[in-house]
């Protein structure tokens, strides 16, 4: 009984709070419709957990606010907001607030390349050159020229170093980037890279359409993802959460800024960190995901996609940002569960960006964890307390591992 009020509350508090939608878009205001926890071998108590621990991070000074995000079987379990979008303006968080997902825009990048292997126009084992010739003359210091492949670039194993921020267009970046000498030859090393950022100018060379109308057509519009956007609109704009870093003071927090929170409109799309999202849009990519690569009878990207995405390809390669983990395609992997990951079943899948946020999915427990917020300057944002808080209480809430 306790459960069935949980989630009634949860879907009238969601309903208060969603925002008014096109009368076309029949989606949940919680990404994916709802669940009671034990409707899907979960118990409520650990999830009730979630808003208090999340609150205490926010009473500690540590972020403004959240929003948390638990899906188990193509549900959403919880969904919890806390502490203030915008300290200083007193907004709250709210389940639609928007967060810069930063690095979490690699894993879209990488399936919207994906969708090209699909449809027979492209190899990720063909050197880049085949697409973008100025990599042609790519070669590590000193050396000559070696070939770059596009797996290279999706693995972090090219040997491309550097800032990920745009030099102007898409086409000015890849250009720039050619020029630059390797730091080592392309798959002997990991190293995180802008490469996902060359990829883009691959998708858009391949398909003829600009990256971000690209992303719109083939990932966005299909999933019903309304509030993912390189270009937030002044609606958007207006539930942006706020970054913030340390303040003087303790406990406290003040205003922070970093050229990938720009929304001015003439700034290029950054398929290595550019997008603006929220919670229930990204559940649905991740379900997508999930499924293998549909949701709701949309096919976005095969199931044989999926799998070369979510499945190892850098063998040995010590990589990171937290141990244990491998490299998919995009994809960040975990292979021997520890630490922040110890309670994920190995062979789970996911991306952070540079401001905590996290997205992950467990195929074997059927989960999906999102983790939203805006802080600068956490020691490793892969490793923080609060994704290590909301993945431990969600899995403690299973009781049914089918």
């Amino acid at each position: 009984m306790k459960a069935a009020r949980y989630v009634l509350l949860l879907a009238l508090l969601l309903s208060l709070a969603a925002p008014a939608r096109a009368a076309d878009d029949a989606r949940p205001a919680t990404g994916l419709p709802t669940a009671q926890p034990a409707e899907v071998g979960m118990e409520a108590a650990p999830l009730a957990q979630i808003a208090p621990r999340m609150q205490a991070f926010v009473d500690q000074g540590e972020i403004a606010g959240a929003v948390c995000l638990v899906a188990r079987q193509g549900r959403v379990v919880s969904l919890e907001a806390v502490g203030q979008a915008d300290l200083e303006a007193k907004r709250p968080m709210r389940p639609d607030t928007l967060f810069c997902i930063a690095s979490m825009t690699k894993p879209i990048t990488a399936t919207a390349l994906m969708t090209l292997v699909d449809e027979g126009k492209l190899s990720i084992v063909e050197p880049v050159s085949r697409y973008l010739p100025e990599f042609k003359e790519t070669a590590v210091t000193g050396g000559k020229a070696v070939p770059i492949t596009l797996k290279h670039l999706l693995t972090h194993t090219s040997g491309l170093s550097g800032s990920q921020q745009n030099q102007g267009s898409l086409e000015e970046t890849a250009r720039a980037l050619a020029k630059q000498p390797l730091a080592f030859e392309p798959g002997t090393k990991w190293q995180y890279s802008p490469g996902l950022s060359v990829i883009g100018r691959v998708v858009e060379v391949v398909s003829g359409q600009s990256f971000e109308q690209f992303l719109q057509d083939r990932i966005f519009g299909p999933l019903a993802m309304v509030d993912t956007t390189f270009h937030p609109t002044a609606d958007q704009q207006s539930r942006l959460a706020r970054l913030y870093q340390r303040g003087a003071q303790d406990k406290s927090l003040e205003p922070a800024t970093h050229w990938l929170v720009d929304v001015s409109p003439e700034k290029s799309p950054n398929p290595s960190g550019g997008l603006f999202s929220t919670a229930p849009d990204m559940v649905r990519f991740y379900q997508m995901i999930l499924n293998g690569g549909q949701l709701d009878g949309r096919r976005i990207v095969s199931a044989a996609s999926v799998r070369q995405m979510t499945t190892l390809q850098t063998d040995d390669l010590t990589t990171g940002f937290t141990d244990g983990n491998g490299w998919g395609l995009g994809w960040c992997l975990v292979r021997q569960p520890q630490g922040v990951t110890r309670m994920l079943s190995p062979g789970t899948f996911g991306h952070g960006g540079a401001f905590g946020t996290q997205g992950w999915v467990d195929p074997e427990r059927k989960m999906i964890f999102v983790f939203m917020t805006q802080r600068i300057g956490l020691p490793n944002s892969d490793a923080s307390p609060m994704r290590d808080t909301l993945q431990d209480l969600a899995t403690q809430a299973v009781i049914d591992k089918q």
